[in-house]
């Protein structure tokens, strides 16, 4: 007995440092396995300096402006600019003519024409005259310098009122100002609410009266056209 106690005692001081040496020397081989695997950051080396000092900024480059041409309108770059709008196509203008008005005259009966021609040429117009509204029509076409239309309302082939039709159906003789001449009291008034019609005259007619028409719708007609406007309202009362 007393010897198991003497083995212990001989182990027990023996046995303790190493137990005590074990973790400690485990812990110093971890120790010095991450110091193995530690490596020290690279230190930043600051790139050398030019000779001289600091180095100088570098100024920015300023390129010249565009030619711009005087007469050239804004850039289409800019958003406030808006795509150009397509021109219409102005209406024909009354031509205005260079020598002394043409009045054209339309009847079926050369005595009449034979009167409004000797009238108006005294008064210093230059006259054409046929014989139906047919004439008239192709008279318009070939002379744009007529400045008014004298027509009977009763002619061969195409009438007068027909005339007054298709002269107001076209663009280029819409604004032609037309005085109307006839015999009959029912064609007077059948003509008196007709547009474009600037006088309406009985046979046989004021020869002053008619001429003062004719005068004031060339004065009318010669102004509208030096202003570029038509000729309109309000219309010169009819004449009976």
């Amino acid at each position: 007995m007393e010897m198991f106690h003497e083995l212990q005692e001989l182990l027990g001081a023996y046995l303790m440092p190493v137990l005590i040496a074990i973790p400690l020397a485990i812990i110093v081989l971890i120790a010095a396995f991450k110091r193995d695997d530690y490596r020290a950051p690279r230190e930043y080396t600051q790139p050398p300096r030019p000779p001289g000092g600091m180095p100088r900024a570098t100024a920015p480059v300023v390129l010249p402006p565009l030619p711009v041409s005087p007469n050239a309108g804004p850039s289409m770059a800019s958003p406030f600019v808006t795509a150009p709008t397509p021109m219409q196509p102005p209406a024909p203008e009354p031509v205005v003519p260079e020598g002394p008005p043409t009045v054209l005259v339309a009847d079926d009966s050369a005595v009449v024409r034979t009167k409004l021609r000797r009238l108006l040429e005294g008064a210093g117009f230059v006259v054409v005259q046929v014989n139906d509204g047919n004439e008239a029509l192709n008279q318009l076409e070939d002379k744009p310098e007529i400045a008014v239309l004298i027509t009977d309302l009763e002619m061969p082939n195409k009438d007068g009122f027909e005339l007054i039709a298709d002269v107001q159906g076209s663009l280029a003789t819409e604004d032609l100002p037309v005085i109307a001449i006839t015999g009959h009291d029912e064609l007077h008034g059948r003509v008196g609410q007709i547009e474009g019609v600037y006088g309406i005259f009985k046979k046989p007619w004021n020869d002053r009266e008619l001429l003062k028409r004719v005068e004031s719708l060339v004065h009318l007609r010669m102004a509208a056209g030096r202003r570029g406007r038509r000729v309109g309202d309000p219309r010169p009362p009819a004449s009976a």
